[in-house]
């Protein structure tokens, strides 16, 4: 029986190629993520590691007491505690350092990877002895020795098309600094490695920007041969002024960055691992319909040897070891793809913004085990229902001449599939009063939409005749040749089911996902219209930083400007989580922020009074003329605040308004301004306006100059995301489908090739067998792509309502376009799969066809 396994795996080798390249995809996917997502880890750790080295123990700042002014608490990190240091037994050496944070624009004015504001480091270069700074190797040009130089890393140069000489602007915390391009260094600094952007100054000029004159942000010590990290922490704590100052070992600074390196790379993990199940769920039906058709095929076979002896057993070891086989081939094929998957990884996930190391690949057994675990589990699973119907064939099939029709349990079928579409549809409808988007409701419709496609799933096969029957009243205008095509499709719905359930699936999701996002956003449009009384807002990318005051005041001077108003925005704690507020003038804000009140006016609003969302009002029970217990920003101590009034929610708005002022005062960075809403005069809104508004704040890397649209895309970035998501499932579930509809086409005109023959005989030419088989890929695929339709319309219908607990002004718009290139994309999918079996079927002979037993 091993032997006739292998014979009969062998025997069909093209059938062979596209089970195993069915099976091949899930493995590479799982594989590659696996791979990828160690490899990743492996790189970052290795950066890691090479900050620290060298670096036994890091001193840094304490942070001051609550309350205590900036200048009872300055810091102790100078020169003279550097020189103290070194005295310590066991230091080495002493290497001071100052860090902070800088954007950066590029050649063209761009802002440089800004959205990454943890990664735009700037620190200073700090020459040693040797004159030189080892944690920033110079490549070119020299290190930076004035005011007005600069050096950057490697990647910064490339990507901003930096050179030697040039002038870069950038910014820290205020307004536009203007340097000359000195030096160009390497760095192993993981922040940089990954994306983010580095900005060297000599030591003056850095300690001017992030400490103070004389002050570093951190001193690094190395440990002589034969002292411990450990030992050597405590002698430098002993030394150090315990409130002002504490001491860091590398080693655990490091376990620290990898922890965090560890979460970010099983973060870029997850996004490949729903690829790999969607294509494994996806591939699983295509595995199961070869095996159906394989054990259909050789009724006779298996018939033959069940007459001279083969037991059940027998027949069932068969035909698993057959899956085995497949599996184990495929698993090969699928690692090694895998390998090639996790290497492009990086460059498909990384942007501009955020750019993921490079390093050796890393295979562990891990990936091994999943690439014999999926290829081989998956496959032989699918194979066990077909091993069973093949060890119920009775010896007396070897004796009939022709096939038997396809039975089917179709009452136990349409029970189980109506019990399913009953409850899905039950829990998808209970969504539809849903007022929020809470973890209990997102799992309810997580569960109503899996429950709907698994019911669209069990009854497509008694779905099929009706749905096809419609379908052929189209199919049937193009003659006989589409008749037969619908007769095709109607002749096994089970196999039409099980080959259109891979486009009803990712059709499914695309059209779902479609759906909720185009609502989103244009109800995300209709939001910003009712809250935005401003044609551009000029904004902070960090609430940490500010809008040069001066910048407010040339923004109001800008021509085609009719009046620009700034906004503070801070946090408000209320005891429930911190909420954002915007500090305003009530007088200055009704041109560019559209507010509609419930209950009060924004006429009382003063230190001490506020006035909130309908949602901030709705949590805490309050009213207009109440009391709300909070504490705003960096204020440590909780009050009441009065409640002047409650509008209806404003993304522009935020949380809370609360006069400029108090809130200035209390923000993350006092006195500051992190919004400037401008309206623009009648007909002024252009990209001259918009090139305006960025000169008169100085084209700043850390400023956004945005209009509606801008901002609306930005607020739909996450819909964006998922929906980019979705197309990419929707590939591989095409690239499925297609090997499904090519494979199952291919063996119909195996078994119908007396058939074609004797059509062949009474005068259909090879035109008309072609297009019959066409017209037959193409039904199918519009069999599964209706359903799909009708299952994520449904599902973005009752999910809709979750949306519109988050988007107030959210209901359900149809991407007519979107779906109508979902059904064109699928047809003309069905169309070339049928391409190869539809020219196999018309170069069939009449004579040897109709000869064939």
């Amino acid at each position: 029986m091993l032997r006739t396994a292998l014979r009969n795996v062998l025997a069909h080798k093209a059938r062979l190629v596209m089970t195993v390249l069915a099976v091949c995809l899930g493995v590479a996917f799982v594989c590659g993520t696996l791979v990828f997502a160690d490899s990743s880890a492996a790189a970052y750790r290795a950066a890691a590691s090479k900050n620290f080295a060298d670096i036994a123990v890091s001193v840094t700042a304490k942070e001051p007491p609550p309350g205590a002014a900036a200048n009872q608490h300055s810091s102790v990190l100078d020169d003279t505690l550097a020189r103290k240091l070194a005295e310590v037994p066991g230091v080495a050496a002493v290497r001071p350092s100052v860090d902070g944070s800088a954007v950066l624009n590029a050649a063209d004015g761009a802002p440089l990877r800004a959205d990454k504001a943890w990664a735009n480091l700037a620190a200073a270069y700090v020459p040693g002895k040797d004159g030189k700074d080892s944690r920033y190797p110079l490549v070119e040009g020299r290190a930076p020795k004035s005011a007005d130089e600069l050096a950057v890393d490697s990647g910064t140069a490339a990507a901003g098309r930096f050179g030697i000489g040039d002038t870069v602007t950038l910014a820290t915390d205020g307004p536009v600094m203007t340097k000359r391009l000195v030096g160009i260094v390497t760095t192993t600094e993981t922040r940089v490695t990954t994306g983010g952007t580095l900005a060297l100054f000599d030591k003056a000029t850095a300690q001017k920007l992030f400490a103070s004159p004389g002050r570093y942000t951190g001193i690094d010590l190395s440990a002589a041969p034969g002292t411990a990290p450990s030992e050597l922490s405590q002698r430098v704590t002993d030394v150090l002024p315990a409130d002002r100052a504490e001491a860091t070992t590398g080693t655990a600074q490091a376990d620290q960055q990898a922890l965090l390196v560890d979460s970010l790379t099983r973060g870029y993990a997850k996004m490949p691992m729903v690829f790999a199940g969607v294509s494994l769920f996806i591939g699983s039906f295509l595995i199961i319909n070869t095996f159906t058709m394989l054990v259909t095929r050789r009724t006779r076979e298996i018939a033959l040897l069940r007459a001279i002896g083969a037991a059940r057993r027998q027949v069932v070891r068969s035909v698993l070891a057959e899956a085995f086989l497949v599996g184990l081939a495929a698993s090969a094929a699928g690692f090694l793809l895998g390998l090639g998957i996790a290497s492009v990884l990086p460059d498909v996930l990384s942007t501009g913004g955020n750019t993921l190391p490079r390093g050796p690949l890393v295979i562990g057994p891990l990936p091994v085990m999943a690439a014999l675990g999926v290829g081989v589990g998956i496959t032989v699973l699918a194979a066990w229902l077909p091993s069973r119907k093949a060890a119920r064939i009775a010896p007396v099939e070897a004796l009939r001449t022709a096939q038997q029709p396809p039975t089917s349990r179709s009452r136990i079928r349409a029970l189980v599939g109506l019990a399913l579409l009953v409850l899905s549809t039950g829990l998808l409808i209970s969504l539809t009063g849903a007022k929020d988007a809470s973890e209990e409701n997102l799992r309810s419709a997580m569960l109503g939409c899996g429950a709907l496609v698994v019911a669209l799933i069990v009854l497509a096969p008694l779905l099929a005749v009706p749905v096809i029957r419609l379908i052929g009243r189209l199919t049937g205008r193009f003659g006989i040749t589409g008749r037969l095509a619908q007769r095709n499709a109607l002749r096994d719905p089970r196999r039409t089911a099980a080959t259109a359930a891979t486009l009803l699936i990712s059709t499914a999701l695309v059209t779902g996902l479609a759906v909720i996002g185009n609502s989103t956003g244009q109800a995300l449009d209709r939001q910003a219209a009712a809250g935005l009384g401003a044609d551009y807002v000029i904004s902070t990318r960090t609430p940490t930083t500010g809008i040069d005051p001066a910048a407010v005041e040339r923004v109001a001077g800008t021509s085609g400007v009719r009046t620009a108003t700034a906004v503070t925005d801070s946090t408000l704690f209320t005891g429930g989580g911190v909420r954002q507020i915007s500090g305003i003038n009530p007088h200055a804000v009704k041109d560019v922020m559209k507010l509609d009140f419930v209950s009060g006016s924004l006429a009382d609003l003063a230190p001490g009074r506020i006035a909130v969302s309908s949602t901030l009002a709705r949590e805490h029970g309050v009213r207009a003329g109440g009391k709300l217990h909070a504490s705003m920003g960096r204020n440590q101590g909780f009050k009441q605040y009065t409640v002047v009034g409650v509008y209806k929610d404003n993304p522009v708005a935020h949380d809370a308004l609360g006069a400029r002022a108090e809130v200035q005062q209390n923000s993350l960075k006092p006195g500051s301004v992190q919004r400037i809403l401008v309206r623009a005069d009648s007909g002024a809104l252009s990209e001259t306006t918009e090139g305006r508004l960025r000169t008169a704040v100085g084209n700043n890397p850390l400023l956004k100059v945005q209009d509606r649209a801008e901002l609306v895309r930005e607020a739909a970035g996450t819909v964006g995301e998922l929906l980019t998501l979705m197309y990419g499932l929707l590939a591989i579930g095409v690239v499925i489908s297609a090997l499904g509809i090519v494979n199952t086409l291919a063996m119909s005109v195996a078994e119908r090739t007396r058939e074609i023959g004797a059509l062949r005989a009474i005068g259909m030419d090879r035109a008309g067998i072609r297009r019959m088989i066409r017209l037959e890929a193409v039904t199918v695929a519009a069999f599964g792509t209706l359903l799909g339709l009708a299952g994520g319309l449904l599902g973005a219908w009752a999910v809709g309502s979750l949306a519109n607990g988050a988007v107030e002004q959210y209901s359900l718009a149809l991407p007519w376009g979107t779906l109508l290139l979902v059904c064109l994309a699928s047809l003309a999918i069905g169309a070339a799969a049928a391409a190869v079996p539809a020219r196999r079927a018309a170069g069939l002979s009449p004579l040897e066809a109709v000869a064939e037993a």
